[in-house]
């Protein structure tokens, strides 16, 4: 998952055979977590092609940094994986904002993903992620608001998504991004979020996507933190080169856009988009991760 000012999750994997109300913006973070999926194994040109079956399923790895700040509390996002059919992960970004109403913002994601896990394998959820964030959120009974993304793999290779917010997804295979989603956003840095509130989005709001993967394929998810602090490029760089199996690409993963949040040098995908967007972010409020200033 990602890398900003609130313990983020990046997971990755690889295969084998309407608007309104009051939104409530995201702080700035520098904290990361990430998941990976491991580099296929060579196989010798001696030694016939392996027989590959109809069926495919997700291998990954976690690696967590918190926010220096958040560590005591663990951070403000969840997730959580499962290995039902092909494989489902999912992952919770708590909009940081409900600190300011004394509202620890973790509450409402680590419900979130507590209970759309023990939904899983509910008949009326028929392996659905849209449906799994209606019935989860449904039963989520925690003040706050969050992000969320849902990722469903159906053994014969087909990838089932749904998001709502700006948590993100992406496909490497060979060296290159095939599928990424998009953010949903009322404006800059405010992102459609599910809430407690009346006034948030619904599962209706989710962006539903599919993907066929292939042997060999890497998935990495995660909330804003990660593809706010690293680029597209860098991330197949580091799925590629990284050896030694999901959990170290998963830590390098993490370690870099927690080292990019902290760059004041570093021109970030997410300063370069807030300049685009016609907003300023000064060095002194990313570090202590405070919202944007609007500039003219």
């Amino acid at each position: 998952m990602a890398a900003t000012a609130v313990s983020q999750y990046y997971l990755s994997f690889h295969s084998i055979p309407e608007d309104g109300g009051t939104w409530r913006r995201r702080r700035r973070r520098t904290g990361s977590s990430v998941c990976c999926t491991p580099p296929v194994p060579s196989i010798p040109s001696s030694s016939p092609p392996p027989v590959v079956g109809p069926e495919l399923s997700l291998s990954f790895g976690a690696h967590v940094i918190p926010h220096p700040k958040k560590v005591e509390k663990g951070g403000e996002d969840a997730f959580f994986i499962s290995s039902y059919n092909g494989g489902v992960v999912a992952v919770a970004d708590g909009v940081s904002g409900w600190a300011e109403q004394n509202v620890n913002p973790a509450l409402f994601s680590r419900e979130l993903m507590s209970k759309a896990s023990s939904l899983v394998e509910d008949e009326e959820v028929s392996y659905n992620p849209r449906t799994l964030i209606q019935k989860a959120h449904a039963a989520t009974s925690s003040v706050g608001s969050a992000t969320v993304i849902i990722a469903m793999l159906e053994k014969n290779g087909t990838l089932k998504i749904a998001s709502v917010g700006d948590c993100g997804l992406r496909v490497i295979r060979k060296g290159q991004v095939v599928f990424s989603t998009s953010p949903e956003e009322h404006y800059f840095d405010c992102p459609y979020q599910l809430s407690s509130e009346a006034v948030g989005q619904t599962y209706l709001d989710a962006t539903v996507s599919s993907v066929e993967l292939v042997k060999g394929d890497t998935l990495v998810i995660g909330s804003d933190g990660l593809f706010d602090n690293v680029f597209d490029h860098e991330i197949v760089s580091a799925v590629g080169t990284t050896s030694d199996g999901v959990t170290n690409t998963a830590k390098v993963l993490a370690n870099l856009a927690h080292t990019h949040s902290l760059d004041l040098s570093y021109e970030s995908p997410y300063s370069l988009e807030a300049r685009a967007r016609g907003f300023d972010v000064p060095w002194w409020k990313k570090i202590l991760g405070m919202k944007l200033t609007g500039m003219t």
